[in-house]
């Protein structure tokens, strides 16, 4: 029997981070924060996959980066749920400053993409922003919305980068560690957090099956 005396333990909240579908540009170019770059055909079926795949968990709210291709990936689920897709501004890409919109080829080649690779807790984007930074704003950004839907599932549809920055950081993994972590296109991410324990990091970059066994507890 527990002591009357004792606080009950607050619920938990599920949060799933969804990386937006493919583009013209996935693998070839660091699109970064440009406007105007949408899904193409196979990042719309990876839409239509992902809405189905979430449907039998019970969602309390949808979140989306304002760039085209995240609003884009979140709407078959928007629609599937009748959930409105709230902009989160803290959800954004990476801003890679100088190197927006570059082809990788290009950027491979720059003796700093060695620095991306080895030593990113000390890399700053020529103009941007760095992976500390991005990293704190992306942790920062999932502690308020779990907050303000403690005990819910809530699916935040994000990017590359800050998707891997916010696993490190709830796995305990190192910044210079975070390159090791893969995030497919369409790819679901879950953590579970709660206020007295640590993250719990259930799935990395999961692209099929249904989502439905997912729990937060």
């Amino acid at each position: 029997m527990s002591d009357p005396a004792t606080p009950a333990a607050r619920p938990a909240t599920l949060v799933l981070l969804v990386r937006h579908g493919r583009t013209p540009t996935t693998g070839r170019d660091l699109p970064g924060r440009a406007p105007g770059l949408s899904l193409d055909g196979s990042g719309r079926d990876q839409a239509q996959r992902l809405a189905a795949r979430l449907a039998g968990l019970r969602i309390d709210a949808l979140y989306s980066s304002p760039l085209e291709r995240a609003q884009e990936t979140a709407a078959p689920t928007a629609r599937r749920t009748g959930l409105a897709v709230r902009e989160e501004p803290g959800l954004l890409e990476g801003e890679f400053g100088d190197w927006t919109g570059r082809p990788l080829a290009e950027l491979t080649a720059l003796p700093a993409w060695q620095d991306v690779q080895r030593h990113p807790a000390g890399f700053r984007f020529p103009g941007g922003e760095s992976f500390a930074e991005m990293q704190a704003r992306m942790v920062g950004t999932i502690e308020r919305l779990r907050r303000e839907h403690e005990g819910g599932t809530v699916v935040c549809f994000s990017h590359a980068d800050p998707i891997r920055l916010l696993l490190a950081h709830a796995l305990g993994t190192p910044l210079d560690a975070f390159q090791r972590i893969s995030v497919g296109t369409a790819s679901v991410s879950a953590i579970s957090y709660a206020t007295d324990r640590d993250p719990v990091v259930l799935t990395v970059s999961s692209t099929t099956d249904s989502l439905a066994q997912l729990t937060a507890s």
